[in-house]
């Protein structure tokens, strides 16, 4: 809740109109906005929100944040006049974030950092009632909707924040002010904006432009970039399989439904368990280890919470249907997630084959074929059978055949889809993996 004064003072706006409205929440869309939000005018690529507000007036809000100076003071409701909505709505939440003594957790990465933020979410939740970033809430329009949904029975919160280019991740986390941040890995993804994974690291660690000064940073050890960053004044968590990692994991056990390990930290050694497959999810459990260490929970509370992990959305989703097994893993894709992907495929254990279709992986700029391409050498150590589809991933289709490896390509979906319909038979497993810009949920919805 907010007074409308409150919001011109947060957003450094002008207010016209009853300074002491009260505003119940806040809102950028006028189809889904509540009796007492405050609407916010934001500039889209395709649309200006600007034009929406005599809508959303009609819709029930009772305040209005615009950055359109013409007729600011005609609107009806009491309106604060900011100079760019996107960063008042950025401030707001700010302010909103700060009214709360919880302890927030930022977490980004290159590829990972859902189902890492899914994960130090079972784990917090253990311990405290926490919030998180749900769906892809992880930019500047979606983040500080998940801010707006902190309460005071929170005493916890995992904020994902994503980018595509250098200080937007900056943005975020000045809006989140993380207590603790945690970056996953440097890899492929925005190669095509940012050129070097250099460039993906700097941007990366823009996350601890807003946290706070006694914040630790949070790094998978493995990862070749994060192994050899350093930060000063500010303490330093690297985890993962290495042995010169804070906290590491041994003795990895792959099971049916999950994977079986020993978390080792310092001298301490507690045998853990994920109830998903995946080398990368015992790395996810690493994560949320450090967070609930540093949160100030034991292991005995923490071990136990990696079983409540459930992931979100289309990452690694398994069904079972007329004898076949489909891992449905179609959110998002890039070198390091295929690998993953594919040895999770290849670590299962089927009776028939191994099926891997895969799509494009966007994104990837000049780097793009040398990358498909790279591809071929996971397939071919994991499945039986490669389904590729789009353009791009026709360099990896040249990969596997110069491997005398069986492959189906094509660029259209349909057809892609009925090669696939007559070639499975019970016992197989299939894996679907590709970018979010391929939709290659399209296939198994073609087959199924």
């Amino acid at each position: 809740m907010f007074i409308v004064h409150e919001i011109a003072m947060a957003t450094g706006g002008k207010l016209f109109g009853n300074g002491n409205a009260v505003v119940t929440g806040v809102s950028t869309d006028t189809r889904t906005i509540q009796n007492g939000d405050a609407y916010v005018a934001i500039k889209g690529e395709r649309f200006d929100g600007n034009d929406f507000i005599a809508k959303a007036v009609e819709n029930g809000a009772v305040a209005v944040i615009t950055d359109r100076a013409d007729g600011a003071d005609s609107y009806g409701v009491p309106t604060v006049l900011v100079q760019e909505s996107r960063a008042a709505q950025l401030a707001l939440a700010r302010y909103h974030r700060c009214r709360f003594p919880l302890k927030l957790c930022g977490v980004t990465g290159s590829v990972g950092k859902t189902s890492t933020k899914d994960m130090i979410y079972a784990v917090l939740s253990a311990g405290y009632n926490t919030l998180r970033t749900e769906g892809n809430f992880n930019n500047d329009i979606g983040l500080p909707k998940t801010l707006f949904r902190l309460r005071p029975e929170n005493g916890a919160a995992v904020i994902e924040m994503g980018m595509s280019d250098l200080g937007e991740i900056s943005v975020l986390s000045k809006a989140a002010c993380p207590d603790c941040a945690v970056i996953t890995n440097i890899g492929y993804c925005h190669i095509e904006n940012l050129k070097t994974r250099d460039n993906i690291l700097r941007a990366k660690l823009e996350i601890l432009d807003g946290a706070k000064p006694t914040a630790p940073l949070i790094v998978c050890g493995d990862d070749e970039y994060l192994r050899k960053t350093e930060v000063h004044g500010r303490k330093l968590i690297r985890y993962g399989l290495g042995a010169d990692c804070d906290v590491r994991a041994e003795d990895i056990e792959h099971l049916d439904n999950g994977e079986r390990f020993v978390l080792i930290d310092g001298d301490d050694r507690y045998e853990a368990a994920v109830p998903v497959s995946g080398e990368h999810h015992v790395l996810n459990a690493l994560a949320a280890y450090c967070v609930g260490r540093e949160f100030g929970m034991g292991a005995g509370d923490i071990i136990p919470a990696f079983m409540n992990y459930e992931g979100s959305g289309m990452r690694q989703k398994t069904i079972q249907q007329d004898g076949v097994t489909y891992i449905l893993d179609c959110y998002n894709a890039s070198p390091t997630s295929m690998k993953s992907s594919l040895s999770v495929l290849g670590g299962v254990k089927a009776e028939g084959r191994k099926i891997a279709v895969l799509g494009d992986m966007l994104e990837l700029g000049d780097m793009s074929a040398e990358l498909h391409a790279s591809v071929a050498e996971y397939v071919t150590a994991n499945a039986q059978v490669a389904f590729l589809y789009g353009a791009e991933m026709g360099e990896c289709a040249k990969a596997l055949r110069a491997k005398s490896f069986e492959v189906y390509h094509s660029t259209d979906k349909s057809v892609l889809s009925d090669e696939l319909k007559k070639y499975i038979s019970e016992g197989d497993v299939l894996l679907f993996k590709g970018s979010r810009g391929m939709r290659l949920e399209e296939i198994y919805d073609n087959i199924k």
